[in-house]
């Protein structure tokens, strides 16, 4: 079955996007005009992977829309290691070290695939906004714009010292990743 599963790019790209939206339906031309590839790549990858079993079809307005199958044997696996490959947070990570000094860094919503009120979190000084935006919207690969909240380290220690609700969220929250930390602060071992 994984021989099967991983041979061609466009079958990679389908895999994403059926995986990274599994209640979405989409028909052939919709999906060659998203991945940018041919109509009889896509035509025959869907078909391979409706062989398999990952997908399923239904005819909807005289036209057929493929739909990810959430019950398929590995369907969670495979969402993982897409997710996984997605989300390399250690190189984006060292990548946005790049835009100033920073002490903290927490990844949120969009990294972690989950709603959140701010995608990523940066305690430091000197960020250099601009290039902190390139380097988002060239490594990050969203539908959205990434959502951030930029502190000084003593707005950061000052917010932390209040219990303010948004740091207080954002730091209690096991699911976030603590992508960068050079801080030896008592609070954020209570938060």
């Amino acid at each position: 079955m994984l021989k099967r599963l991983f041979t061609s790019s466009t079958r990679i790209k389908l895999l994403t996007l059926f995986l990274l939206h599994p209640d979405e339906e989409y028909f052939i031309r919709e999906l060659t005009r998203k991945l940018s590839e041919q109509i009889n790549s896509v035509r025959r990858e869907l078909d391979n992977m409706k062989k398999i079993g990952i997908l399923k079809s239904k005819f909807k307005n005289r036209k057929k829309f493929y739909i990810v199958d959430k019950n398929f044997v590995i369907f969670q696996e495979l969402r993982s290691i897409i997710l996984k490959t997605l989300a390399d947070h250690e190189a984006i990570a060292k990548k946005l070290s790049k835009c100033g000094d920073i002490d903290y860094m927490v990844l949120s919503g969009i990294f972690v695939n989950k709603n959140s009120t701010v995608d990523l979190l940066i305690v430091g000084n000197n960020i250099n906004r601009d290039k902190l935006e390139s380097t988002l919207n060239s490594e990050v690969a969203t539908k959205r714009p990434v959502r951030y909240s930029i502190l000084t380290k003593d707005d950061f220690i000052y917010r932390l010292e209040c219990k303010d609700r948004f740091l207080t969220d954002i730091l209690k929250d096991m699911e976030n990743i603590i992508a960068i930390n050079k801080l030896t602060i008592p609070a954020l071992t209570e938060a």
